[in-house]
C-alpha cells in the first residue's frame, strides 16, 4: 500500500495535472476543439458587404442564420482625392465612391451583442463563433497596418497564437469566439507576420500557396507542405474540385466526389482547414437582382444541393455561398 505521504503527493499530483489541462488552450488539430480541420462543416457567407450602396441587409441576412459560420469581407485602400486621407474600406474592389463602410463600421460593431454575449456566458465547445475571412483586393502595407489597428482594438475578440522564431511550429491557439483569415500573398504575411515581434500574438492567419498552374494536379503537387504558425488554410475555387468549375460541370459522378475527399483528406492530414468558392444554384435570370456572379452559378437548385452534400460528406471546412439562407436550412437539417 502506498504510505500517506505518497498518496498525499499522488493526489496533488493529479490535481495540478488536471488545472494545467483546464487552463491549457486548445490547439488547432487536438480533439474536442472546433478549431480542428474537419471538426466542423460551416456555411460562408460570400461576399457578405454592400454593393454600390445596395443589398446592405447581406450581413444581417448571414447572422442571422444563427453561429457558427464564417463570414467574408472585400478591403479596398482607399484615398480621398479632395482630403487626401486614406483608409480601408469594405468594396469589391474597382472604383470606390467614399460613401463605402469601414469594416469597423459593417462587421465589428454588428456583431458586437453575439461576442460580448458569448464573452459573459463562456466557450460551449462552440468558438470560434465567427470566422472572418479578409479578401484584401489591395495589399499595401499602409492597408495592412490599419487593418491590424483596427484588429487590436478587438483583440479580446479573436483567437490568437504566439510569435517564435521557428515559423514551422505550430503554436496552440487561444480560442476566441472570432477567427481570422487572410489569403496567401507573401506581403500579407510579412505584415501580419513577420512584423510581429517574438512572444506577441498572431492575430491573423494566412492561406497556404498553391504550386501548380493545374487545377487538377494531385493534392500533394497542389499543397505540398504542411500548416504553419501562420499559414492555416487553403482557399480553392470550385475548379479544383471538379474539373471546369461550376459554369463547365456536368452531372456529379462518383469521381467527382473521390476527387473532392481526396482533397480535404489532404488538407485536413497537413493541419489545414479548406475552403471552395463559391456554390451558388438558381437560374441565371435571378442573379443580376441579388448582386450575384454568374461564374459561381450551376444554373440551379438541383445542381448546387448535390455538391453542398458532397462537400458535407467530405468534412469541407468552409462551404462559401451567397445563398446564405438556403445553405444554413440544408446544414442545420444535417445537424438535427
Amino acid at each position: 500500500m502506498l504510505s500517506r505521504q505518497r498518496q498525499t503527493d499522488f493526489s496533488r499530483l493529479i490535481l495540478i495535472s488536471l488545472f494545467l489541462l483546464l487552463i491549457s488552450p486548445l490547439r488547432a488539430g487536438e480533439a474536442g476543439s472546433a478549431l480542428a480541420p474537419g471538426t466542423r462543416v460551416l456555411m460562408d457567407a460570400h461576399n457578405c458587404y454592400p454593393y454600390d450602396g445596395r443589398w446592405t441587409d447581406r450581413i444581417d441576412r448571414a447572422l442571422k442564420n444563427g453561429t457558427p459560420l464564417a463570414i467574408e469581407q472585400d478591403l479596398l485602400w482607399y484615398t480621398d482625392k479632395r482630403t487626401h486621407n486614406s483608409r480601408s474600406i469594405v468594396s469589391h474592389g474597382g472604383r470606390a465612391h467614399g460613401d463605402e463602410p469601414t469594416m469597423q463600421q459593417y462587421f465589428f460593431e454588428r456583431i458586437r451583442p453575439i461576442v460580448e454575449k458569448a464573452l459573459q456566458e463562456g466557450n460551449h465547445g462552440d468558438w470560434p463563433l465567427i470566422t472572418l475571412n479578409l479578401d484584401f483586393k489591395s495589399d499595401e502595407a499602409a492597408h495592412h497596418a490599419a487593418v491590424l489597428a483596427l484588429l487590436k482594438q478587438y483583440q479580446e475578440w479573436i483567437c490568437t497564437a504566439e510569435r517564435v522564431n521557428d515559423s514551422n511550429k505550430v503554436m496552440p491557439l487561444a480560442v476566441r469566439p472570432l477567427l481570422v483569415l487572410t489569403g496567401e500573398a507573401d506581403s500579407q504575411e510579412r505584415d501580419f507576420h513577420d512584423s510581429v515581434p517574438i512572444g506577441e500574438k498572431l492575430l491573423v492567419f494566412g492561406a497556404v500557396h498553391v504550386r501548380a498552374k493545374n487545377p487538377m494536379a494531385s493534392p500533394d503537387v497542389l499543397v505540398p507542405g504542411r500548416a504553419s504558425n501562420y499559414r492555416r488554410w487553403w482557399n480553392n475555387p470550385w475548379d479544383v474540385a471538379e474539373k471546369g468549375g461550376q459554369r463547365k460541370s456536368g452531372p456529379w459522378t462518383p469521381q467527382d466526389g473521390a476527387r473532392l475527399q481526396q482533397l480535404v483528406k489532404h488538407a485536413h492530414e497537413r493541419g489545414l482547414w479548406i475552403r471552395f468558392y463559391t456554390l451558388d444554384g438558381l437560374p441565371d435570370r435571378d442573379l443580376k437582382a441579388n448582386g450575384w456572379d454568374k461564374d459561381y452559378n450551376f444554373g440551379s437548385k438541383q445542381q448546387v444541393l448535390v455538391r453542398w452534400q458532397a462537400s458535407l460528406d467530405a468534412g469541407v471546412d468552409f462551404i462559401a455561398t451567397d445563398q446564405y439562407e438556403d445553405l444554413a436550412e440544408f446544414l442545420a437539417t444535417w445537424r438535427r
